[in-house]
């Protein structure tokens, strides 16, 4: 690489062994060098960031409302905005400009020279912020979805944005207090962030060139990107506009068009999904994101967990147990029910207050669930608990350790010592001042706007308090191993017992005090990562604060957009049979306000719910760890043993719901097809082309998906005939218990 060449002569004689990484992997991924010449702060990185920080943000949120919501990530920027970089090097102008005096004078270039690896990295961390870090739109959005298309009751514009914003920039405060002790130590070195340097780096040889013993005949990864782009804008009008029924072809439903047990076992959306698959993009990466970046280990624990799960434990419970009367409902529904079988009316036991009816609410009966929507709760449990004790018993003492080392060696390494020696570090009073403002905004939305959010001051106050307590410790985990816990389901419980009744307090309580966590961990690992790739730290606060609030922005104005102008948006049991705007993860959203927030654990998980058994499974999760400790101390020649790895497996199926069986079988196929066969012997195609067809794949039915709506859906212009009409499943959400009878308009029959 050029850049370490460059920085070879800045460094002084006995520092190349001396200071290197402590980290075996870091040493080998990351380029022990600088060039701190290079222009970041060029029109170039503005304009292509900003533009893709906007795109991604509107894409991502405009699927979010889709039954099959595709997130477009940041690697198909980092993929797409390579060659619109090099673009603009060879079109801009070269001249010289001279700057107003009110920005510092001097003169200023929109073509510095070639566009540099520093520059594509500042517009990947704009695009990062544009999907939200990885989880597509920012998570209070969801907050003004449910108000508005669930519970239809409004919210103001003005107060969602509020709250959307000071939720992402309270991140920032804790990030802030928090890089010393897990961004500068070099044992602090966030596994995650070398396959984003990995990435850069091979984006960056220049095998343009290149022949076909190379293993890609020939085609540069910009053509074969381009083409692959391509290729999938235009299938997409299959699946997308006329054959949706493409998307979950389930076969054995119609084979067997009258039998219920085999629609339950053959449906791809509302079943198990036996014999289940796609031809649509979309809902291989939906949920699980694109199977084409997950690594082997990763898509063989899932396939373990998902097959034990799906097809072992679901069918034993509905069929052999009956558990929790689960033949009263669907096999598989993240809709809330009345105990006999119907939909419960949750907007009918909400007073006007925006708080339980209990007069209502008693006349209606308890809440009941899907034996496949509580036994994902019971496994969500299972996996809290198990990664805490996982990361105890196999990581406890490595982390402890390198905590250790990181505080008492201050001796830096190497890319500690070029950051410092090549750049000034962003000032902390930035950080500190961003956390007081966003706590002061966030203590004004919730007293003069409480009656929209309906969280109290101490609530908010106690939910910073988790944050603060946990961003540390959580930190430590995600750098050191990879992992992070996800306390939500804690935060939800704890409020939930101390403010029942309150659906939006718990949803809000829930997104200060878990998500401002999350968003600082993501915030900490951008910083390692311009940390790796010498980014000045100024630069890199600045990208991702401006693109935080943008990104935000835009979420927001198009959930208003859509909630206000597609009709039924998110009513599934309104919406016509092939209509896509479901909004499956709002529905369990909806649901977790409803169950932890309205409802209050205490009716669903305590004595006066169905469901107080599953709270075993904190405990069953938390020894699961240890047993597997403990017969790895006892065998110790066994090196199958530490493989095992529970977390992962009890939460394999963490995306269900809202994801469907079509979704994780489709994943899991694609997945194990090119992660392992085409890796294992087509090694040289997929180490150069692998990732540059996820981005493809994702960008191109993006872009179509816009397409349609704008041009078609928006017109009304509909076709219809079979291949519109859905999965073509009805009775796959059929009762099968006696007696059950959902009424004259239902298509299930009556045993």
């Amino acid at each position: 690489m050029a850049e370490t060449a460059d920085v070879e002569l800045e460094r002084g004689p006995g520092e190349v062994e001396d200071d290197e990484s402590p980290i075996e992997e870091v040493r080998l991924t990351v380029p022990a060098g600088d060039d701190p010449t290079l222009p970041v702060w060029t029109f170039r990185m503005w304009s292509l960031g900003l533009l893709s920080c906007v795109l991604m943000s509107f894409l991502n949120q405009f699927f979010s409302y889709r039954t099959e919501p595709i997130i477009v990530t940041q690697i198909t920027v980092q993929v797409a905005s390579l060659p619109l970089g090099h673009l603009l090097a060879r079109v801009l102008p070269a001249r010289k400009f001279k700057a107003p005096a009110l920005l510092g004078g001097g003169e200023f270039s929109l073509n510095p020279g070639p566009f540099n690896m520093k520059e594509h990295v500042l517009i990947s961390i704009f695009a990062n912020a544009g999907c939200a870090f990885g989880n597509g739109s920012a998570y209070a959005v969801m907050i003004v979805d449910i108000i508005r298309a669930f519970y239809r009751r409004s919210i103001s514009f003005f107060a969602a944005w509020l709250l959307i914003t000071t939720t992402q920039v309270l991140g920032y405060g804790w990030a802030g207090l928090m890089r010393k002790y897990v961004v500068e130590p070099a044992h602090m070195w966030w596994p995650g962030t070398l396959v984003q340097v990995s990435l850069f780096r091979a984006l960056h040889d220049k095998e343009d060139d290149k022949p076909a013993a190379e293993g890609g005949g020939g085609m540069s990864r910009a053509k074969f990107f381009l083409v692959a782009l391509a290729c999938s804008f235009l299938w997409y009008a299959v699946p997308g506009y006329l054959f949706p029924t493409l998307t979950s072809i389930s076969w054995v439903c119609w084979v067997f068009s009258k039998s219920v047990t085999a629609q339950q076992l053959g449906s791809g959306m509302r079943g198990l999904g036996l014999g289940a698959f796609t031809l649509d993009w979309t809902a291989v990466s939906s949920f699980l994101y694109s199977p084409l970046v997950s690594p082997f280990f990763a898509t063989a624990n899932i396939l373990a967990g998902f097959a034990l799960f799906m097809y072992v434990i679901v069918p034993a419970a509905y069929w052999g147990l009956d558990l929790y009367h689960a033949r009263r409902f669907p096999i598989f529904s993240s809709h809330l029910f009345m105990f006999n079988g119907s939909s419960y009316d949750i907007p009918a036991i909400v007073n006007d207050r925006f708080e339980i009816d209990m007069g209502a609410y008693q006349q209606r009966g308890r809440i009941n669930m899907s034996t496949f929507f509580a036994l994902s709760y019971g496994l969500g449990f299972a996996a809290i608990a198990a990664t805490v004790t996982h990361v105890a018993l196999f990581h406890g003492k490595d982390i402890y350790r390198r905590f250790r080392a990181s505080q008492k060696d201050s001796k830096p390494d190497v890319h500690t010592k070029l950051m410092k020696r090549n750049y000034e570090d962003a000032p902390s009073w930035w950080f500190y001042a961003l956390l007081v403002l966003s706590v002061a905004v966030s203590l004004v939305l919730c007293t003069v706007l409480k009656k929209e959010v309906q969280l109290p001051w101490w609530g908010l106050l106690f939910a910073c308090g988790m944050a603060f307590v946990f961003t540390l410790p959580i930190s430590i985990i995600t750098a050191t191993t990879n992992q992070t816990p996800g306390l939500n389901v804690l935060s939800e419980y704890v409020i939930g017992l101390i403010l029942p009744g309150k659906p939006i307090a718990n949803v809000v309580f829930k997104t200060y005090g878990y998500m401002s966590m999350s968003q600082a961990v993501s915030f900490l690992s951008d910083f390692k990562l311009g940390h790796y790739m010498k980014i000045p730290p100024k630069s890199m606060f600045l990208v991702q604060f401006v693109g935080t609030l943008v990104a935000g922005t835009v979420n927001l104005a198009v959930a208003y957009w859509l909630l206000g102008s597609v009709p039924n948006i998110c009513q599934d049991t309104l919406l016509p049979a092939d209509s896509p705007w479901t909004c499956p993860s709002d529905r369990v959203f909806f649901d977790a306000s409803v169950i932890w927030g309205l409802v209050g654990p205490r009716r669903i998980f305590g004595p006066l719910g169905n469901y107080a058994a599953l709270n075993w499974f904190f405990l069953a999760g938390a020894a699961g760890p240890a047993v597997v400790y403990a017969l790895h101390r006892a065998f110790p020649g066994q090196a199958w043993i530490p493989l095992i790895n529970l977390p992962v497996l009890i939460g394999a199926t963490a995306y269900m719901p809202p994801a469907t069986a079509v979704n994780y079988n489709s994943w899991l196929v694609v997945g194990i097809v090119f992660n392992f066969f085409v890796f294992r012997f087509r090694k040289r195609w997929w180490k150069r082309y692998n990732y540059v067809l996820s981005a493809a794949l994702d960008a191109g039915v993006a872009f179509m998906g816009v397409l349609l709506y704008f041009t078609l859906s928006m017109e009304n212009r509909n076709v219809s005939w079979w291949g519109t009409g859905g999965e073509h499943c009805p009775l796959a959400s059929c009762p099968t218990a006696k007696g059950v009878d959902l009424g004259p308009d239902s298509v299930c029959p009556v045993f």
